[in-house]
């Protein structure tokens, strides 16, 4: 079997270690625009073939990204072996996330997974790690649901439903238990370092809490746990989805991201400084300087990072004030951070050293948002850049530019309502072309102008209730 790299012998007494545990098959997983796992599978006596590089594929034009042509060389995927994971749900098989090199030799230009490894890298260059917590959502409802005219998403139990919300709900929590206990046991056999799980304010919907990692270790983990979530729910005989916002009473599912920079060699949390003279009247905010750089670095360029942290159509119903019923929607409207403000899009916790945007959503593929949020964080750090005063009243309630007065209204950033707003503002913004390789970037527009049009294309029942009878 024609190989990028000579087969090392001892990965045929890897091989047979994990069969002797039951293996059969194995994943290499690579990463596509929309976030799942693309492989072929191999027979676990290949492993060692896959492992220097002999699955070969035509990536372009999968999960839409990019045009599929015939007449061009291919990719291989290259498995990171420090990933390899056997699958608790289905032990016969081991995962493992793995990199597109064209031809064999450099990165794919739309390899996801290298985008984010390059940016990491930029990092260590200037003395840094970045750190990645990520606080993700989803709702897991019924099959037969897909049937319903109305789209709700039935839950497995009629424990939520609760008004004005099921969040933190103990009975919803342990009704669902035939879908969490697997889920809280595989994660905890499998290094995530789950610490709690919970009932969100959506019917079905639920968030799951673990340990933060570096942001490759993260963005793979991720990657994970979207094959796992979705696998031991069709187990369970339900249906997972990380859609954003899947019904228009329905509360949106975030994908939280909490990063931090540490120092390289020591080790230290570089985010934290005592003597912090922001808030100094309330006991001071206790954030660094370089914490402050890195949050009007993100803040910079919140508009263009939208298109990757918020990459569907339906991304935008969930960045909206409020709810179907009136009550806030707890998700941000406009690049702003606050001193544990949740209305804002970043918010500076007080329990730990990281700061927090929560202007990702569900739909978001970890490895490219993180890349242009961690690359807009460092710009902000070179050039000093400061974020004024945090933010402290609820920005629902920030009147709209024609009736606030001037210079506040100059100064409020909103973030896009559409996706196509995002997206012009993403091709617009010249760290874009930085982070991501050209052909990736007109790639992701296109295929995300293709998806806004096709959306604005159809007309739905909504337009035909208000328009029909009224002209």
């Amino acid at each position: 079997m024609d190989t990028v790299q000579p087969i090392d012998p001892e990965h045929a007494g890897l091989a047979e270690r994990l069969a002797g545990q039951g293996v059969e098959y194995v994943l290499g997983g690579w990463i596509d625009a929309m976030g799942r796992t693309k492989s072929k599978m191999v027979p676990i006596s290949h492993l060692p073939d896959l492992l220097a590089g002999s699955e070969r594929y035509t990536p372009r034009g999968m999960g839409d990204l990019g045009q599929m042509t015939p007449d061009e060389d291919e990719c291989v995927g290259m498995p990171d072996l420090s990933t390899l994971t056997i699958c608790p749900w289905d032990r016969r098989v081991a995962w493992t996330a793995a990199d597109l090199l064209w031809g064999g030799k450099e990165p794919f230009a739309l390899c996801t997974r290298s985008v984010l490894k390059r940016q990491v890298a930029l990092a260590a260059a200037e003395g840094y790690v970045c750190n990645l917590g990520v606080e993700t959502e989803l709702y897991v409802f019924r099959p037969e649901s897909l049937e319903r005219a109305d789209g709700y998403l039935e839950p497995m139990t009629h424990a939520g439903k609760l008004r004005p919300t099921q969040a933190y709900d103990a009975e919803s929590v342990m009704d669902a238990l035939p879908w969490l206990d697997p889920m809280a046991k595989y994660m905890a056999e499998t290094g995530f370092g789950l610490f709690s799980f919970d009932a969100e304010g959506g019917d079905a919907q639920y968030e799951f809490d673990f340990n933060y990692a570096p942001v490759l270790a993260m963005a793979d983990r991720i990657s994970f746990f979207r094959l796992m979530a979705k696998q031991v729910a069709k187990q369970a005989g339900l249906l997972a989805t990380f859609m954003p916002k899947p019904y228009t009473d329905a509360w949106g599912s975030g994908h939280h991201f909490n990063m931090s920079l540490e120092d390289a060699e020591t080790g230290a949390n570089l985010f934290r400084d005592a003597d912090d003279a922001r808030g100094q009247r309330s006991g001071g905010l206790g954030w660094s300087k370089l914490a402050y750089s890195f949050v009007a670095g993100i803040l910079r360029h919140a508009r263009a990072l939208a298109a990757v942290a918020t990459p569907t159509v339906n991304s935008y119903k969930r960045l909206a004030p409020r709810l179907a019923d009136g009550s806030v929607s707890w998700a941000p409207i406009y690049a702003a951070y606050g001193d544990n403000n949740r209305s804002c899009m970043l918010r500076l916790p007080r329990n730990r050293p990281a700061i927090e945007n929560r202007g990702v959503d569900s739909a978001a593929n970890t490895y490219l948002a993180s890349a242009l949020m961690l690359a807009a964080g460092l710009e902000g750090i070179r050039l000093g850049l400061d974020p004024g005063e945090p933010v402290e009243e609820l920005t629902y309630d920030w009147a709209p530019a024609g009736g606030a007065p001037q210079k506040e209204a100059a100064s409020r950033v909103r973030l896009p309502r559409t996706l196509l707003e995002a997206v012009d503002a993403f091709v617009d913004d010249p760290l874009v072309y930085e982070v991501f390789p050209a052909q990736l970037v007109s790639a992701y527009a296109e295929m995300k102008q293709g998806e806004w049009d096709e959306y604005h294309r159809q007309v739905s029942a909504w337009e035909r209730t208000k328009y029909l009878l009224a002209f």
